[in-house]
């Protein structure tokens, strides 16, 4: 039984459950614990981004963690992951909530960044429909930095400070935050 429930329901939802047949849950931070008292479990998590507007072409291309306790059940996750046409890699159960949380960086933050970098292209007059190209082509150039701080550009950084605490300031600790750790990873 495969249980596509939210992630508060998952307990819940089991224990009305006869214990016996296999049982696995899709939540991508949930541990293993949460089937209890089930002995025959495992998880399979689609890492990937689901709107209701879409069918299941949504699952073309995707990767998908498999958390298991024993052989038997990592086989069975891995044949439900590829048999979905996900390619399945082991997650340690311990590990769930750094995964879960990388995934959530990089897909929910993508959003954000969207719409803070939107309103700033609106804020200069500039169509907010012009970053979509640039962040496309940046993924297909394999997440390679450019701009002024990996040319180490501080004055221009420094203008950018200047310009958002003008213009939104509220997205000025979202700029420090974010030219941090571009900073961080450029050295």
């Amino acid at each position: 039984m495969l249980l596509c429930v939210p992630d508060s329901a998952i307990a819940d939802v089991t224990r009305e459950i006869e214990t016996g047949p296999w049982i696995a849950h899709v939540s991508g931070a949930t541990p293993l614990r949460v089937l209890d008292p089930h002995e025959r479990r495992f998880s399979v998590h689609p890492l990937q981004t689901f709107t209701l507007a879409r069918g299941p072409e949504q699952l073309d291309g995707a990767w998908a963690a498999v958390t298991a306790e024993s052989e038997e059940a990592r086989e069975r996750g891995f044949w439900l992951a590829s048999t979905l046409g996900l390619h399945p890699f082991e997650l340690a159960d311990d590990a769930r909530p750094l995964y879960h949380a990388g995934a959530a960086i990089a897909s929910n933050y993508l959003v954000t960044l969207h719409r803070a970098a939107s309103q700033l292209l609106e804020a200069a007059g500039a169509p907010p429909e012009a970053l979509e190209p640039l962040m496309r082509r940046t993924i297909e150039n394999g997440f390679e930095l450019t701009g002024p701080i990996a040319r180490g550009d501080w004055a221009t950084v420094e203008r950018h400070r200047e310009a958002i605490r003008a213009a939104r300031p509220e997205l000025e600790q979202l700029y420090e935050t974010l030219a941090g750790a571009t900073v961080a990873i450029a050295l």
